[in-house]
């Protein structure tokens, strides 16, 4: 018996690009940087840079001014910015995806599988959560020398 689930991976880089720009800004200390630079740095479009740009600025993650001297900055120091902060700010979707189909109730796999997988892609939520958790915009910037 055929039994069909389907599998959505993840597909959001929301979160890269908000932990590049906040790694940028943490690496610029006070100095401010444009969005031109931050997205040279990403290889992104600026007009993709400034709407994260808005949407960390709006969680309280940086600060920024406008105008021929602005930019962006941290708001507060990277060793108090928690990566799950930044996940939880942009995640828009679980990261294993849903199934949105039904499969076969007649099927002894289909009857179960989606309530199987939800439980397991929970776990991996939930190891995820508590990795970025524990680890600081700081923590994460070290790496970079």
């Amino acid at each position: 018996m055929y039994c069909n689930v389907i599998y959505y991976s993840m597909s959001n880089s929301r979160f890269s690009i908000s932990v590049h720009i906040l790694s940028l800004l943490a690496a610029a200390g006070e100095a401010p940087l444009s969005s031109g630079y931050i997205a040279g740095s990403i290889n992104i479009n600026p007009v993709l840079v400034r709407k994260e740009l808005i949407n960390l600025r709006n969680h309280g993650l940086i600060d920024s001014k406008e105008g021929k001297n602005g930019g962006s900055w941290l708001a507060k120091p990277a060793n108090q910015i928690k990566l799950s902060q930044v996940y939880d700010m942009v995640q828009q979707t679980p990261i294993m995806g849903q199934t949105k189909n039904i499969p076969n109730p007649d099927c002894h796999i289909g009857k179960q599988i989606n309530t199987h997988l939800d439980s397991l892609y929970k776990d991996v939520e939930n190891t995820l959560r508590n990795k970025l958790s524990k680890t600081t915009l700081a923590d994460f910037t070290k790496q970079f020398k």
